[in-house]
């Protein structure tokens, strides 16, 4: 089946067929293995990706119901690694293992574009069934506020800034 889509930015045509999971279409044939296979049964978050901005667990999803659809992988929120929750992850030590974080970053990203100052309770909310390993979930909610603050901060000093890192 041909599969035309935008990942990241940029329109996309795969044939493959209609039931691949959209992990493996990233994966395999987009070569982008920032998205993380876990359980592959959408319960630990690994394979997080946004479909239409929206975080959606791919590895469950065939490509078949993704036909048109803009996929924002981890590889996508920034091309130097600038986006606001990337410095913020970096500048608390999230990551012990870092398997999760993919995943774990797509939802965040998708929070803050919804929700520029969350609530711990927000988070929690949000942050729910992306599972970690290493128990870190305390650094991830630090680390969101902090993007949150970043963020802020860009705009005060007269530098708006989109969460990507980019200027408007």
């Amino acid at each position: 089946m041909k599969v035309r889509l935008k990942v990241n930015g940029t329109a996309r045509t795969l044939d493959v067929p209609s039931d691949m999971p959209l992990l493996w279409a990233l994966r395999d044939e987009l070569e982008l293995k920032g998205t993380k296979f876990g359980c592959g049964a959408a319960q630990c978050g690994a394979c997080t990706v946004h479909v239409n901005g929206t975080p959606t667990r791919s590895c469950v999803l065939p490509v078949s119901a993704v036909q048109g659809a803009e996929i924002t992988t981890v590889e996508g929120l920034s091309p130097d690694g600038t986006h606001a929750l990337q410095r913020a992850w970096e500048e608390l030590d999230v990551p012990q293992c870092g398997y999760c974080q993919s995943g774990q970053l797509m939802s965040a990203a998708a929070l803050l574009a919804t929700h520029s100052q969350p609530t711990d309770g927000d988070i929690d909310a949000a942050m729910n069934g992306n599972i970690c390993r290493c128990a870190t979930y305390l650094r991830i909610r630090q680390a969101i506020h902090r993007a949150a603050e970043l963020k802020v901060e860009a705009t005060q000093a007269g530098r708006p800034r989109r969460l990507d890192g980019s200027k408007p």
